[in-house]
């Protein structure tokens, strides 16, 4: 039975562990994308051109 509460103890103490990681790793940026918004915007005028040009094969 001892046991048993030693590895609850022990797991409580891992999970924590891993929950400050996260929140440190969160606080000092690294799960910040920094690649993606700077092309975003090829991908925006793409999708853009593609709605204009259908929109005026509509109206054709």
């Amino acid at each position: 039975m001892n046991m048993i509460y030693m590895l609850i103890g022990i797991s409580i103490l891992l999970a924590l562990i891993f929950l400050l990681a996260f929140f440190w790793a969160s606080k000092t940026g690294q799960n910040d994308d920094t690649y993606t918004p700077s092309i975003r915007m090829l991908f925006e005028e793409e999708a853009t051109e593609k709605a204009d040009q259908k929109s005026d094969e509509d109206h054709l």
